[in-house]
């Protein structure tokens, strides 16, 4: 979660309460105005709490126009009230909610199904908070794997291990390198290759990495890595070296694309290499947040003095997990989705992603003053720039008029080593529909006669621009 300062200096101003808001007290007043930064002396009326908590969440942004986040914004009202119907059922207490433990059992074995684990009866996984959890465990297992493997040769543990991925990874990587003490060897950008390349991975990797990320869906550019390509270089390294070096896929988004519209694309558990994949089922797996999944090839994969077991909530559960407590709810829908799409459904919804994405990108790329870096045909993401001869504006103007139409587009620059190259990303998803899509163009064709009018690009700090940033 973001980390919150407290204010700066106390503000002691009361939240203003509208006469029509408050309930009369025993004397006829009115309810007085709370506090902003301290609890309140007295209880505040169910109505009037639930007001001023409203109208102040009016100043969000609409989370529909959101072409920022990855995180699904709409489900079904049926959805939303199998979720209300579980917000109180504690994900960990499996003794006690049995039958929400066996939907997350279920889950499990259907992404172990969808991802052609060998044997999907021996695979094994759990459900997570989101991706970033799941990243984190997937790198625990890889971590306290090579452990297992170097025992003898470094029996005090004083060699730092290591971990290769690509420079346009997410966040939660570098969280986890940092937080467990991993060297985090990262392949930069060159040229117009935005994401990882096999070769140079494998050429980074010692007999200190404990494995290689792959991210089936950068979101930098919303484009596939080679997963298979990248197995080919280290099956390759391993016969001219002896080094066996395993790979994590974080799929994020795609591991919940590829599957339905890109069949013939091995990237999952087809690959011998491969040894654990991660996904959002808050993102294309069309579940309103957090919920995320993580999951091994087999019981191998996973070693077992990671995952412990308690009895004091009654029973006997084993759990594999950075927190304890949360609710069941996500769990639950992300059931629902599974039963009420199906392989089919799913192909639906994601080809009509794609198919907006497609479309927009052709148009976005049409107004003459933008470049395409991708187009949409991985993920339904796609990202773009001016093109060299646009001086009057740049990307970050986009990004803050987009804003005063509603729309939350990000600008950013990209990493080492093309820091040189700016962007806006549009991220398609389900529920923004070809309609919105046509609404979304319209207003940046509006914006853009008034853009080129100015006499240079007129926002100062590119890296407050946007509410974006990794």
């Amino acid at each position: 979660m973001p980390l919150h300062k407290g204010p700066k200096k106390p503000d002691e101003r009361p939240l203003a309460v509208n006469p029509f808001y408050g309930e009369a007290n025993p004397v006829g007043g009115m309810t007085q105005a709370p506090p902003k930064h301290r609890l309140p002396d007295a209880p505040l009326s169910p109505s009037t709490a639930y007001q001023l908590v409203h109208d102040e969440l009016m100043l969000d942004g609409n989370s529909r126009l959101n072409l920022a986040t990855f995180v699904t914004t709409w489900m079904e009202p049926q959805a939303g009230v199998l979720m209300s119907e579980c917000r109180d059922k504690n994900m960990i207490d499996k003794d006690e909610y049995p039958r929400t433990a066996e939907l997350e059992r279920r889950c499990v074995a259907m992404l172990a199904d969808l991802w052609n684990a060998p044997d999907p009866s021996a695979a094994v996984g759990c459900s997570t908070t989101g991706s970033s959890e799941a990243c984190m465990l997937a790198g625990m297992a890889l971590k306290r794997r090579w452990a297992q493997r170097n025992a003898d040769r470094y029996p005090g543990h004083d060699v730092r291990p290591n971990l290769v991925m690509g420079v346009n990874v997410q966040v939660c990587w570098d969280k986890f390198c940092n937080f467990w003490e991993v060297e985090a060897r990262q392949v930069p950008m060159e040229g117009d290759r935005f994401h990882l390349d096999p070769q140079a991975a494998a050429a980074l990797c010692d007999e200190n990495t404990i494995g290689v990320v792959g991210v089936l869906g950068s979101t930098f550019d919303g484009s596939y890595e080679p997963i298979a390509e990248l197995c080919t270089a280290l099956d390759d390294l391993q016969e001219r070296t002896g080094l066996d070096i395993p790979v994590h896929v974080d799929g994020a988004s795609g591991a919940m694309v590829a599957p339905f519209l890109d069949e013939d694309l091995v990237w999952d558990f087809r690959l011998p290499r491969l040894v654990s994949i991660n996904t959002s089922g808050h993102k294309y797996g069309l579940v309103y947040p957090g919920v995320g999944w993580a999951l091994w090839r087999d019981r191998a994969s996973l070693p077992e003095e990671l995952v412990f077991r308690v009895n004091y909530l009654g029973g006997d559960m084993p759990t594999f997990a950075l927190n304890f407590s949360r609710p069941g709810a996500q769990v639950v829908a992300q059931y629902y989705t599974f039963l009420r799409l199906g392989r089919e459904g799913y192909r639906a919804v994601q080809q009509t992603t794609r198919d907006v994405a497609l479309g927009i990108a052709e148009r976005v790329a049409a107004l003459g003053d933008f470049r395409l870096l991708t187009r949409g045909d991985e993920l339904p993401v796609f990202a773009f720039t001016t093109q060299p001869d646009v001086t009057a504006y740049d990307v970050f103007d986009v990004s803050r008029r987009l804003r005063e139409k509603g729309w939350l587009v990000p600008a950013y620059t990209f990493p080492a080593n093309r820091e040189d190259l700016s962007v806006l990303r549009v991220v398609c998803r389900n529920g923004f529909s070809s309609d919105l899509a046509e609404l979304f163009v319209e207003d940046l064709g509006l914006l853009l006669p008034e853009l080129r009018r100015q006499p240079h690009p007129l926002t100062q700090d590119k890296g407050a621009a946007t509410g974006f940033h990794h």
